[in-house]
């Protein structure tokens, strides 16, 4: 296949990593996407949404709205229960009961207690099969407890929790991990025939935002200087555009002035189109047909025959954002959070054009 004629980047994501969030539900026992889940929920008219699209302003409302999106208890109790993802593991996926830790297996693995066959459940023989009661073995061995029983297979317990636990098709929720949660989290009820919701995570929405704002203003090391290197070629051999969902800040603010690398980034691209100066955002539509055609216009200004869907190939860390892409008629690559050196070489395999040594952009 052949290159494209232009390469459309996002910026918060890929040229500069959207970590913040990753980082805060890691320091705050989160469960990891649930803030992303808790924004896209919210859309299209939540706070994050809206403050994109440049019909609020940062401030006291919008951080007592957005603190609000992110404590939707209807969304939590969604987020709890999704369907699993593709690749996701499903409950009766980590069903080894020493994992899911639930209680009956949990106890037996501390019991000195010879195994009964409730106790061996799914691993017992059938009655034919086993020695009577009243009847001992013809060969003594070494009877092992209950504890050294569950230690070498937790699976022969077959207790009740773990064997439904072995068909379950709902992704394990941090309850039924068990061991492997955080020690502070209760362990879930063996008595109940449903996880109960685990509580809803307490945000502190200023924090988070501002800390989102502040990593994503930290370039990323392998996109940042391909593009910086792109841009340095002469003749371009590519139009370089970026169509990014961004926000406006105050006027006097640090992140605001012309030395930030919002405004360095602009001298980078031929078009830049930023969801808050057009009152549009991703995933939708339009600001993708936007998109092209101010780079079709660009290239025909300059002499070009135009850019049309196919020529263009767009970079995005966002399935939903590259799904549309590909609706519209794009090529598309995806950037995958702390995965951006690979998404690079697939780059430079696409585009035909390899960086010579590494750029030190300055910010």
């Amino acid at each position: 296949m052949a290159p494209p004629k232009a390469v459309l980047f996002d910026i918060g994501g890929v040229v500069s990593p959207f970590q913040a969030i990753v980082n805060y539900e890691k320091e705050n026992n989160i469960p990891d996407g649930w803030v992303n889940f808790a924004i896209s929920r919210s859309a299209p008219d939540g706070h994050w949404h809206r403050l994109e699209r440049g019909e609020i302003e940062i401030g006291k409302d919008f951080f007592t709205g957005f603190g609000h999106d992110l404590s939707d208890r209807a969304g939590w109790k969604d987020f709890c229960n999704r369907k699993p993802k593709a690749g996701q593991k499903r409950l009766k996926d980590v069903a080894n009961p020493s994992q899911l830790g639930d209680p009956t297996s949990l106890k037996a693995e501390t019991a000195d207690s010879e195994p009964t066959d409730q106790d061996r459940g799914a691993s017992s023989t059938s009655s034919h099969n086993r020695s009577s009661p009243s009847q001992p073995p013809s060969h003594a061995s070494p009877r092992k407890t209950l504890k050294d029983l569950a230690r070498a297979n937790p699976s022969q317990l077959g207790d009740p929790v773990s064997l439904k636990a072995e068909t379950a098709n709902s992704s394990p929720t941090p309850d039924d991990r068990g061991a492997h949660r955080p020690p502070t989290t209760p362990a879930s009820s063996p008595s109940s025939s449903t996880t109960p919701t685990p509580p809803l995570p307490t945000i502190n929405a200023e924090t988070l935002f501002w800390a989102m704002m502040s990593i994503s203003r930290t370039p990323d090391p392998h996109i940042y200087p391909y593009v910086t290197y792109l841009a340095s070629l002469t003749p371009r051999p590519f139009l370089l555009a970026a169509l990014s969902n961004t926000i406006t800040f105050p006027p006097a603010h640090p992140f605001n002035v012309p030395t930030s690398l919002s405004s360095t980034l602009r001298r980078l691209f031929d078009v830049f189109v930023a969801s808050a100066e057009v009152g549009l955002r991703k995933p939708h539509r339009e600001i993708y047909e936007l998109a092209l055609r101010e780079m079709d216009r660009w290239d025909r200004e300059r002499g070009g025959a135009g850019v049309r869907a196919a020529d263009v190939l767009f970079l995005d860390d966002i399935g939903e954002n590259l799904r549309t892409g590909r609706e519209v008629g794009f090529r598309t690559l995806r950037v995958r959070l702390g995965a951006s050196g690979e998404a690079r070489r697939e780059l430079e395999r696409i585009l035909g054009v390899r960086m010579e040594g590494e750029v030190k952009a300055k910010l």
